[in-house]
């Protein structure tokens, strides 16, 4: 069960001057969609299962995040540190990933169809039965990943 609701987490963005801290929070199931969570501190957060369905989260840090079976569609994770970060079978239909840091990611059968991932770091990345069609890459930025 999620420690914060939707609503929760609107009044903390509303209250936060800076930053928004939430690392090692468990946010797993929520709804979270079309939220504005530019640079917030997600690491080690539980997120698995949520909908994060066009929320801004560039700049964000999501380090050893849990964003296992997250629906993360056209979602702006642009800049985002993601390194180490769990999300397999998560759904990053037309995300934009560019210059995200994606190190060490578990992306297995994620669907990365359409994501823009130009500039990203995927060295380590695993992405073992990955849906990538139509995914945008930086031909160089591949050759790294598993």
């Amino acid at each position: 069960m999620a420690d914060l609701t939707r609503k929760e987490v609107i009044k903390l963005i509303a209250t936060t001057s800076n930053r928004l801290k939430l690392t090692g929070v468990d946010l797993s199931q929520l709804n979270l969609s079309k939220l504005n969570l530019r640079g917030a501190q997600l690491n080690e957060t539980n997120l698995s299962g949520a909908d994060l369905t066009g929320t801004h989260l560039n700049g964000a840090n999501l380090s050893r995040a849990n964003l296992s079976d997250t629906n993360l569609s056209e979602a702006d994770l642009s800049r985002a540190d993601l390194r180490g970060a769990i999300l397999n079978r998560a759904i990053l239909i037309k995300a934009k990933l560019q210059i995200a840091n994606l190190n060490g990611v578990d992306l297995s059968l994620a669907n990365i169809d359409g994501a823009d991932l130009r500039n990203a770091d995927l060295r380590d990345a695993k992405l073992s039965e990955a849906n990538l069609r139509e995914a945008d890459f930086d031909e160089d930025y591949i050759s790294w990943a598993k």
